[in-house]
């Protein structure tokens, strides 16, 4: 800003600091020269406005596009008070952060919340700061893997997303009818040798070689949001969203009592704004379960348009069906024949004296290649280990219906 003195820019630089560290908070990569770059910016540009003070500090803060919508929440709770960017801009006094009042909040405000949730001490009141990494540590890294998504705090289930995005996720590559150019293939490829002979003249004959290419196969994911499931589907959303952020080709599915296609609302790069998008579209969130239903729905309409090409179907649901007839049976016979390797995924396995004794549960194991848990992140991290390779002996599903 122009004109400004020492002492008023003092002022400008802890507010805009403290607005930065908010950002930094909710995950913006924000480090000390980017409040260094922002403070001189607005001395430099000379606003007049709180529309020209937002875009000042959105040009400097925000590198990426997803970041666009964490700014905006940030920026207008850090200065959601009346006339308040004004009379930094007049009198540079430093303020605290208010708190939402909106009833329904977008994508990220509740990222935001949580950020500026610590109350700001005054300037003359700081003596020391000490900032801790906001990376895990080894024991508690650790004790998070193994603990379940339903035992979870809030600060815990919002690490465990951390770590989701972080995950190595499945190597698999399958080969396709196509061939690509390989120099060490076991094929001459005819058209490019030809070529390579008229090029040189035709005086020699250069040999071409291909080979199957290779791609990671599609993955098709049933997700069972019912209420007895809703604490950990929201969690297997967020990996699903990981997965699809991998370039992979991933078509998402959710129902309850229905079937809802979600596969273009994860394809948004924030993973709050994706699941905000899809619980705006889902109507059956956390209410009863038909499964024989909904599957009788996919295999009808969705089955030949994404099962193709040795797809790799991810059904995650307890089992748990009210009115078990002939028609689950044969809609879980029906998926499992559409696809290349169809894997059950149930929270219930995490308890150890687990019986495969409801209705539903035995009329669906015959049908399944892989019967797997999924209620940690340590399961989470086994189910990518096993999307690489081939179904295991231990997982076979048939073992449960003897053993009952």
């Amino acid at each position: 800003m122009q004109g400004i003195d020492a002492g008023m820019d003092g002022k400008l630089t802890e507010n805009v600091a403290y607005f930065a560290r908010a950002l930094r908070a909710a995950g913006l990569p924000v480090g000390p020269g980017s409040v260094v770059d922002a403070v001189q910016a607005v001395a430099a540009a000379g606003i007049g406005g709180r529309e020209d003070f937002y875009w000042i500090l959105h040009a400097v803060f925000v590198k990426k596009h997803e970041h666009s919508a964490l700014f905006d929440q940030a920026f207008r709770l850090f200065w959601r008070r009346r006339a308040l960017v004004e009379k930094l801009i007049a009198m540079m006094s430093p303020i605290a952060p208010g708190s939402p009042t909106e009833d329904k909040r977008p994508p990220g405000a509740a990222r935001i919340a949580d950020a500026m949730a610590p109350p700001l001490r005054p300037p003359e009141e700081v003596r020391e700061e000490v900032e801790f990494s906001a990376r895990l540590t080894v024991s508690d890294s650790e004790v998070l893997r193994t603990k379940d998504f339903a035992q979870m705090s809030a600060s815990e289930i919002a690490r465990a997303r951390q770590l989701i995005a972080r995950l190595r996720l499945p190597a698999d590559r399958v080969k396709t009818r196509r061939y690509a150019a390989d120099p060490h293939g076991s094929r001459i490829d005819a058209r490019r040798s030809l070529r390579r002979t008229l090029r040189a003249g035709g005086g020699l004959i250069e040999l071409a070689m291909r080979e199957r290419a290779e791609k990671h196969p599609p993955v098709v994911a049933l997700v069972d949001i019912s209420g007895s499931m809703a604490e950990y589907s929201r969690i297997f959303l967020h990996f699903l969203h990981a997965l699809t952020e991998s370039r992979r080709r991933v078509t998402s599915f959710v129902f309850g009592t229905r079937l809802t296609n979600i596969t273009r609302e994860l394809k948004a790069r924030d993973p709050d704004e994706a699941l905000a998008r899809a619980g705006a579209l889902v109507r059956d969130w956390e209410g009863g379960t038909r499964i024989a239903t909904s599957l009788a729905a996919f295999n009808r309409h969705w089955s030949r348009r994404v099962l193709g090409q040795g797809a790799v179907v991810l059904l995650f649901t307890d089992g748990l069906e009210r009115d078990v007839g002939d028609d689950l049976s044969f809609e879980m016979d029906r998926l499992h024949r559409s696809c290349r390797r169809l894997v059950w995924l149930n929270p219930l396995l995490r308890f150890d004296g687990f019986e495969a004794r409801a209705r539903g549960i035995r009329a669906m194991l015959p049908h399944v290649d892989d019967f797997r848990t999924l209620h940690n992140l340590a399961a989470m991290e086994e189910l990518c280990a096993a999307l690489a390779g081939p179904a295991r002996g231990a997982e076979d599903p048939r073992r449960w219906l003897a053993a009952a």
